[in-house]
């Protein structure tokens, strides 16, 4: 391939990268908020089983995450993300005839455990193709995709296409069908960039067993697990309760969905300009730590707040959602002592812990509703203070292009 190819075949990988996001990772995943109050009444759920629900997608990427990343360094990421992405789309549809807790607590698990390979390996894929100076740039595109995939499960999936297929199992299945046709696009069109060859990739077991060992000892990988960890948490949890608190709160429907899509739609919009930021400013935590601080305090403040004050902190909040996620592992990839070969397994070691958040807050959260409806708020937006004290201590890493 050609030199002039390559650098236009990086921007049509970069595209299907972003199409994949919001349609397997992003879609499959943030209709279920939305659709909780259809399922739940249809299967007779409590509100700390929709909790636990919410979090068995995460719990599963604990288990997974660190395979996942080694899958990528040590296989050809057009087959391992073509597979995922087609498991992703049945395993998807599957939770469409769920008939019972434990069955729809089985199905998202599985879901769960096949979409957790996704992130890492596109990721990577991206970090193949745009490694450099635009880097921050690409994962912030691809975090576009991730936002307008969230706003528009959020938006539509309950008030416009559960009535129009004819229930919340209906929406399932189309979103599945939807990802599998994107899964041939994989098989069919993606690619790696010529440079990586076989030696970029891990070789045995030892050598494995070597590079987990020497990126475990990184301090800094440990920061950034942690206040990702934390800040997972902190939004999981919001996302998956607000639409049934605002409802509970008197909410019509429509409007209660609208505030969360809202939320995701500031979050695409924002996702560009703030990793463009980041890379002019050529600092990473410039717009890491202001993420952590404003998402705390809106969290915090919201239990209080009237009606038009809840859409303003939601959309403060949603500003810096999918730029923090870009920036973040943006920062992991350019932390030292990652390297090309062994970012998947950095990845994978990351989201391991940071899906402890994603499993163990939503219902502990909503549990706190027992309490009062607002009191889940509260434990989020102290989750997300944590974080921010955390990433105090990380080192800046945008100042190695600056």
């Amino acid at each position: 391939m050609s030199v002039v190819k390559t650098s236009k075949y990086n921007w049509f990988m970069l595209g299907l990268a972003t199409v994949t996001s919001t349609f397997a990772m992003a879609i499959q995943f943030a209709c279920l908020p939305v659709l909780f109050d259809e399922i739940s009444k249809d299967l007779g759920l409590s509100l700390v089983q929709v909790g636990a629900i919410w979090g068995a997608a995460s719990l599963a990427g604990i288990f997974v995450s660190l395979i996942a990343g080694l899958l990528g360094d040590h296989f050809n990421l057009r087959y391992v993300l073509g597979v995922t992405v087609l498991l992703v789309g049945i395993t998807g549809a599957l939770r469409g005839f769920s008939t019972s807790y434990l069955m729809l607590a089985l199905t998202v698990f599985s879901f769960g455990i096949v979409r957790s390979i996704l992130p890492i390996n596109i990721t990577k894929m991206i970090f193949l193709w745009f490694k450099g100076e635009r880097l921050g740039l690409a994962n912030g595109v691809m975090s576009v995709g991730m936002g307008i995939g969230l706003m528009l499960a959020s938006a539509i999936s309950a008030t416009v296409l559960s009535p129009w297929l004819g229930g919340w199992r209906n929406v399932l299945f189309l979103y599945g069908g939807v990802t599998v046709a994107i899964s041939l696009v994989w098989f069919i069109f993606g690619r790696e960039p010529e440079q990586r060859d076989a030696t970029h990739r891990s070789t045995g077991l030892k050598q494995t067993f070597q590079v987990i060992s020497r990126l475990v000892r990184n301090k800094y990988l440990w920061l950034l697990a942690l206040t990702l960890m934390l800040r997972m948490g902190s939004v999981s949890g919001m996302t998956g309760y607000l639409p049934l608190y605002l409802r509970g709160e008197g909410w019509a429907a429509a409007s209660a969905d609208s505030t969360l899509a809202a939320f995701f739609a500031i979050s695409a919009l924002s996702a560009i300009p703030l990793t463009s930021l980041s890379d002019r400013l050529g600092s990473r935590k410039a717009i890491l730590i202001p993420a952590l601080l404003v998402t705390a305090a809106a969290f915090l403040i919201l239990p209080a707040a009237g009606e038009v004050m809840v859409w303003a902190l939601v959309i403060a909040a949603g500003i810096f959602m999918d730029a923090f996620m870009a920036i973040t592992t943006t920062t992991l990839l350019e932390t030292e002592g990652i390297g090309m070969a062994h970012a998947g397994t950095a990845l994978g070691l990351v989201f391991t812990i940071a899906m402890i958040g994603g499993v163990v807050s939503p219902p502990l959260g909503n549990s706190l509703a027992r309490i009062s409806p607002g009191a889940p708020f509260i434990f989020w937006g102290s989750l997300s203070a944590a974080a921010l004290v955390i990433s105090l201590f990380l080192k800046e890493t945008g100042k190695k292009r600056s």
